[in-house]
């Protein structure tokens, strides 16, 4: 059984990390926040005081952090990758920009490392059940050899591509299209809220017609609570339709709808709401339409 470094112990590694435990992986994370790694030791796993040691002899090297600076100050600046064995393996599943990705690809794998670009899709829901979506880029032989690793983490793993950077394209796509959606269906209760509409009967009238959408049955009903329970923030889709945007100039890519989406994130995290659940971009609408929630 491959021993694994886990590097990020949020609210999505830290049930991804336990999820490798129950499969039987060796162990050992690094958090910047004391209290995960003693979270992730009380679940079983071994805590590490600094990335370096989480890396020390692991055959891979799972990195769930923020962005793409955090994986390159965890890799180089506080020396996990000096610490991995040859030809061990780097996983990246945190969203980044794609050329940041292949940037990144490039140094690990000149000190002789491998790497696998697999960003993941489905939420804190999806990191506790194990039933992520993993959109793996590395040759396929790569993939292959960290394929247990992927497949304790996630139920569907796809191999989308040879080239690291590949993944965080696929999954820069899906964040467009889920970022918009959120959107679309917030603009659409606004327009029904200011026409005097009674939201909870129009919800059930859309979730069941040909306007619905995953994104309509998931978050439109927390849109209709003044204070929802947080699956994923605000700040999620400011930071990840920038990263859509960034990808639309590098290949000259018109992204107007991407664009008026990122603006709505950024105006309700501009107000001081960005840690709220991202259901809640519909109060940028009803500010915009002079809306007063129901």
């Amino acid at each position: 059984m491959m021993t694994v470094g886990f590097i990020g112990l949020g609210s999505m590694g830290m049930p991804m990390a336990c999820n490798l435990l129950a499969r039987g992986f060796a162990l050992r994370g690094f958090d910047v926040r004391r209290e995960s790694v003693a979270a992730l030791e009380v679940r079983g796993g071994r805590g590490a005081d600094s990335a370096a040691a989480a890396a020390e002899g692991a055959d891979a090297l799972v990195l769930m952090v923020v962005n793409a600076a955090q994986a390159e100050s965890v890799l180089f600046a506080q020396g996990a990758l000096d610490r991995l064995p040859d030809g061990a393996t780097v996983i990246l599943m945190a969203t980044c920009p794609p050329d940041a990705v292949a940037a990144l690809a490039a140094r690990v794998e000149a000190a002789g490392r491998r790497f696998v670009d697999a960003p993941v899709s489905g939420g804190t829901v999806g990191a506790v059940a194990g039933t992520l979506s993993i959109m793996a880029a590395a040759p396929a032989a790569v993939v292959e050899r960290v394929r247990p690793v992927l497949a304790a983490m996630g139920d569907k793993v796809f191999h989308v591509g040879e080239a690291p950077g590949q993944g965080a394209t696929v999954k820069t796509v899906n964040q467009l299209l889920c970022g918009v959606h959120i959107a679309v269906v917030a603009e659409a209760f606004s327009l029904a809220a200011k026409a005097g509409v009674d939201l909870a009967v129009l919800l059930e009238i859309m979730s069941g017609s040909a306007a619905s959408s995953w994104m309509l049955k998931d978050r439109g009903p927390r849109m209709l609570e003044a204070e929802p329970g947080i699956t994923s923030a605000v700040d999620i889709f400011v930071k990840d339709l920038g990263i859509v945007l960034e990808a639309g100039r590098g290949a000259k890519a018109a992204l107007p709808l991407a664009a008026v989406a990122h603006q709505m994130f950024l105006s309700a995290s501009g107000r001081g709401e960005g840690t709220m659940d991202d259901s809640q971009v519909i109060r940028s609408y009803h500010l915009l339409n002079g809306v007063t929630p129901g």
